[in-house]
């Protein structure tokens, strides 16, 4: 081998090493942002509150709100594993609807925006004493859905087809947020593991657009046809009702998971019984999961 070619040779196997441990050192940075894998010592945002003494449902309330003003203001662990708060990028929704006297209509949504719940305002925060579910009241001035959709079927009998942008506004909505939970133990804590999350949304207006509607090939009938759509809200409305309510129960759900398994419940509810305290000894586990 020529003395060129060897220095050629020895120059890329040097670059390769370089680049693998620029590399690690990435890895290894990111792992120390990661790090924290739960909160060990009470937030100062926080306030706990004691589910046995009265006004716990009080408290609860203020304590949830001053938790959702800090995921607005920004907590470091929660933007590394879920991104900011407000706006929310969501993931993708695949949406069916069939045999449905409003729609039938097959559509998958991408690049999806969700903007509003820098401005939620909590009304009521209960958690059963039973098995410390969490029913949640809260409201959004106004939320908005941007993205990208493809969308075939009818809404309201007018044929559908196209893909483009869609935006959807929300006014005055009220979500009745119903979450079930499991109580675990990590590291001498009681944590909240949040098994499912249901919402129930009333709300005073609708409005949407969704551009590039038969494909391009009329602008009139695709402004018509978004005009019908928003003077028609309400029909409009419950034609995506379930795209909208699988939108608010992901975030929601997600929001939920991220923190719960960050901070521990001890941190919301001071006196909340532990895993084996409230669902029996680890033996009589063993035979309920049996």
């Amino acid at each position: 081998m020529s003395g060129t070619r060897y220095g050629r040779t020895l120059l890329g196997i040097w670059s390769v090493l370089m680049a693998i441990l620029c590399l690690n050192e990435i890895t290894m940075d990111r792992s120390l942002v990661s790090a924290v894998a739960y909160y060990s010592e009470k937030p100062a945002f926080l306030p706990s509150c004691r589910i046995y003494e009265p006004g716990f449902t009080k408290c609860s309330t203020n304590t949830i709100q001053k938790l959702l003003d800090q995921l607005n203001i920004g907590i470091p662990e929660v933007l590394e594993r879920f991104g900011p708060f407000d706006p929310m990028r969501v993931m993708d929704i695949v949406f069916k609807q069939d045999n449905n006297e409003v729609a039938t209509i097959r559509a998958n949504l991408t690049e999806l925006v969700v903007k509003g719940f820098a401005n939620t305002k909590v009304k009521e925060s209960r958690v059963s004493k039973k098995d410390f579910g969490w029913q949640t009241k809260i409201f959004l001035p106004k939320m908005r859905l941007d993205g990208k959709y493809e969308m075939a079927g009818r809404i309201l009998l007018i044929p559908l087809s196209g893909s483009g942008k869609i935006f959807i506004e929300i006014d005055d909505l009220d979500i009745l947020l119903l979450s079930k939970i499991r109580l675990y133990e990590k590291g001498g804590f009681t944590f909240d593991n949040v098994t499912s999350v249901r919402v129930q949304l009333n709300l005073t207006k609708v409005r949407t657009y969704l551009d590039n509607l038969f494909n391009g090939r009329s602008k009139e009938v695709e402004r018509s046809t978004n005009q019908f759509f928003n003077e028609n809200w309400r029909d409009f409305y419950e034609a995506l009702k379930p795209l909208i309510v699988e939108t608010v129960e992901n975030i929601l759900y997600d929001v939920m998971s991220t923190v719960f398994h960050l901070i521990p419940a001890n941190f919301f509810i001071e006196d909340i019984p532990t895993p084996e305290q409230l669902y029996g000894s680890k033996e009589a586990l063993g035979k309920k999961n049996s």
